[in-house]
């Protein structure tokens, strides 16, 4: 039997696609999911609402104003021996304004890309895995 140390956070996730259907990463540097390629986004702040919190990650992380399209999917992520339980609301938004650029000055993020849907890497956050799918298959 495990023995819970603490409770599931909530996470949301944006996928961000440019005018080529290219999909935008970023290089994950730290925790949860050290050295894979996520779609960008955050962990939800008590009292935030989801599609707030979608909108101020992307901003953080990525410099992008991002309008809500819809609700792509739900992830969840489990790895009992890291204490980790995340579960996502991954969001399809649209670009506003802004160019995509790394923000993290704390070295959260290594690198921003946008990758084709056809070649993307193959060391993908578990979060974003979900994500992709529900794009490809619809």
């Amino acid at each position: 039997m495990t023995v819970s140390t603490g409770t599931p956070r909530l996470g949301v996730g944006a996928v961000i696609l440019n005018e080529k259907n290219e999909l935008l990463l970023v290089y994950r540097n730290r925790a949860p999911e050290k050295d894979t390629w996520s779609i960008p986004g955050g962990k939800v702040e008590v009292y935030e609402p989801m599609e707030t919190s979608v909108m101020r990650e992307i901003k953080e992380e990525v410099n992008l104003d991002v309008e809500i399209k819809g609700l792509l999917c739900m992830a969840e992520t489990i790895h009992p021996e890291k204490a980790e339980h995340w579960v996502s609301a991954i969001y399809e938004v649209a670009i506003q304004g802004g160019e995509p650029c790394n923000m993290e000055e704390g070295g959260a993020i290594g690198s921003v890309q946008w990758f084709a849907l056809h070649a993307l890497p193959t060391n993908l956050a578990s979060f974003t895995r979900p994500a992709i799918e529900h794009l490809q298959h619809r």
